[in-house]
């Protein structure tokens, strides 16, 4: 295990203990986890709907824990299409919060048009709580 890996890790569970108990009322507080962009963009059919996304865009994550190239990936969908997934370098942290039912916030925060399949989506995953 890498120290970076260790650090990010030992972090990111330090960080659950203190999240604030979920109040009663209604007001939901977003504390922002990860700042990225959609992995694997061109492989799936975002260019297909690529003029419909817009920036502020919902978007849903899916755990894929039977993927065979990572065991924490994490799918991106815009209305039931696949982007893509969350890069796997992001998405451990993500999926043990997916995994023990924690409500997230995905959503697009810049499009670009760009040859290059990791300039072309940006998009922000909060946590609620």
């Amino acid at each position: 295990m890498t120290r970076r890996l260790f650090l990010k890790f030992f972090l990111s569970m330090g960080a659950l203990f203190f999240l604030p108990k979920k109040s009663h009322s209604y007001e939901e507080n977003r504390i922002l986890l990860l700042s990225s962009v959609v992995a694997g963009f061109r492989y799936y059919d975002g260019e297909k709907i690529w003029k419909k996304l817009s920036k502020n865009d919902t978007l849903e994550l899916r755990r894929e824990p039977t993927n065979p190239h990572d065991r924490n990936a994490i799918e991106i969908y815009w209305n039931k299409i696949k982007l893509g997934y969350v890069p796997k370098a992001d998405n451990s942290v993500i999926a043990q919060l997916i995994d023990r039912g924690n409500r997230l916030n995905a959503y697009i925060t810049w499009l670009k048009e760009d040859e290059n399949p990791w300039k072309r989506i940006g998009i922000n995953i909060e946590l609620l709580v």
